[in-house]
């Protein structure tokens, strides 16, 4: 009988070598969470006596720089930019110092979230490599919080600075010079914290740097500050409200848009602007009115007959605000005039809270009553007012209105007349409202107002404000019939009554008017009144 031993052992050895040969997925592993490690750095981090003009860091693998320019925040700052090297990745990066260091001065370099590992991109976040060129490390701090002034968002990358307060020290500086410190939130953080500070008196200053050059320009960028200075050390923490300067009314050339008007536009705020329209030595009648949606205004002024063909005429222009004052002398030509024309604000439906407003086209001069018929589904005569807003030219048709009604308005020839003495076409519109139920009420129990007047806004989730109301006295506000959403609710202190925000300056060292949100949207739904206490304490 053969033994059947050996033949096992290799049926055996067999069915290994197949499994051996089987096709299989390689596993990388856990994927890589962890940011690079700094294992030396030349001179040594926190150096006295830096003598050097350069410093190398070396990490535990390659590494990559990524928005360096923005992440990259130097305090002092310097006026020559370092050269930092290499663009690839390395384990290495070297940082070539360009400017001229201060003498007994702590330098930090806060790298933020700029350095970040080769492959997975883990950031090695908020080092810092820090010397100093005297014999210690500065080791004050001061830390705060950033808010805007009107709006509820905050802006990111806000660049916090101070100014030493000494005998060089003016207001000017903020404008022209670099601060002693800066540091600044990047983009995930409202809180600020500047560090490795020498003890003495400054001056703390947020600004929107968009520019990245820790200068303020007041004209592109917003600005907050501390009015009073402070003293370091001190354990407070610091709240800045940025804001956007008014700008000082400015205005620029005219230009020709048509052969009864001129566009002008400007910077700043033209309200109470003087203005006087000139042809050699005749004034010219004008009115003036708002571009919409462009800081321009126009100006209207009866046409002007140019007796040669492709010929010019002059016109002068005197512009008067306060202090300010220009002339302008500029060229027209004849050209097309304006032709008057309507365009309703509200198309179909008018809500119950609103007028049935006329958009037009040129300004209108006359208003014949008689000429104008609203009528309802029964055909009966609905009287009504009217209200012209000459600056915007805007006709509201003020009436008493009833729900689920339907409504017509007709304006016979030569109801509405222009500034051209141009008079409207047989015009009619036709509109209708809906039911009450369809829209929301809501009543405002205000608390703890510390001052009157206030201006109480409700926007939408684009920050449009959708309604307002002005009280002098009143806690209880109602918005009734309003349109159901999600609103956001502010209350304004309206420290010069004029019923608007006012931001602050600098120079004047007044803050903006202020601003208290309520933490929550408010839901006003369709058929429901809603009761919302607000209590303004801080």
């Amino acid at each position: 009988m053969l033994n059947k031993k050996p033949i096992c052992l290799l049926f055996i050895f067999l069915l290994v070598l197949v499994g051996c040969a089987k096709r299989g997925t390689i596993n990388g592993g856990l994927k890589d969470t962890l940011a690079p490690v700094l294992k030396v750095s030349f001179p040594k981090n926190y150096t006295t006596a830096f003598k050097g003009n350069l410093f190398k860091l070396t990490f535990d693998e390659y590494v990559k720089l990524k928005n360096i320019n923005k992440q990259l925040i130097i305090s002092p700052p310097m006026t020559l930019a370092p050269e930092i090297s290499p663009s690839t990745a390395s384990k290495s990066i070297t940082i070539k110092i360009k400017d001229t260091l201060q003498p007994n001065t702590t330098y930090s370099f806060n790298f933020g979230q700029s350095i970040e590992d080769n492959n997975e991109g883990n950031p090695y976040r908020q080092f810092k490599y820090v010397f100093s060129t005297g014999s210690y490390i500065d080791s004050l701090s001061l830390s705060g919080t950033i808010k805007d002034a009107h709006d509820k968002k905050t802006d990111s990358f806000v660049t916090v600075m101070l100014y030493a307060i000494n005998d060089n020290y003016n207001d000017s500086l903020v404008y022209k010079q670099n601060p002693r410190y800066v540091t600044n939130t990047l983009d995930s953080s409202e809180t600020f914290k500047l560090e490795n500070l020498k003890a003495g008196k400054y001056l703390l200053v947020g600004i929107k740097d968009q520019n990245s050059n820790y200068k303020f320009n007041p004209k592109t960028e917003k600005i907050g500050f501390h009015r009073q200075y402070i003293t370091i050390p001190n354990d407070s923490v610091y709240q800045i409200k940025l804001f956007k300067e008014a700008n000082a009314f400015k205005a620029f050339k005219p230009t020709q848009a048509s052969g009864d008007r001129i566009l002008m536009g400007y910077e700043g705020n033209p309200k109470d602007v003087r203005l006087l329209l000139k042809k050699d030595t005749q004034d010219l009648a004008l009115i003036v009115t708002k571009f919409p949606k462009k800081d321009s205004l126009q100006l209207w002024y009866k046409p002007i007959k140019i007796v040669e063909p492709n010929k010019t005429d002059s016109l002068h222009l005197q512009v008067a605000k306060e202090k300010y004052a220009e002339n302008f002398a500029f060229k027209i030509k004849n050209q097309k005039v304006d032709s008057l024309s309507f365009s309703p604000k509200q198309n179909g439906s008018l809500p119950l809270g609103e007028f049935f407003t006329l958009n037009s086209a040129t300004p209108l001069t006359k208003f014949d009553l008689s000429k104008i018929k609203l009528t309802n589904k029964d055909s009966v005569n609905i009287a009504f007012t009217t209200e012209y807003d000459e600056m915007n030219m805007e006709l509201k048709f003020v009436f008493q209105k009833e729900p689920l009604e339907k409504y017509k308005l007709q304006l016979l020839p030569g109801a509405l007349t222009d500034f051209m003495e141009q008079i409207n076409d047989s015009i009619a519109y036709k509109f209708d409202t809906k039911n009450t139920s369809d829209y929301g009420n809501l009543r405002l129990d205000l608390e703890n107002v510390k001052q009157f007047p206030v201006i109480i806004e409700l926007t939408d989730k684009n920050g449009a404000v959708q309604y307002t109301a002005f009280s002098e006295s009143a806690t209880q506000i109602d918005f009734n019939l309003i349109k159901p959403d999600l609103y956001t609710l502010r209350v304004i202190y309206d420290v010069n009554k004029n019923k608007t925000w006012d931001p602050g300056s600098f120079l004047e060292k007044r803050q903006s008017e202020e601003v208290i949100y309520f933490p929550k949207e408010i839901d006003v739904r369709a058929n429901w009144d809603v009761v919302q206490p607000f209590n303004l304490k801080p």
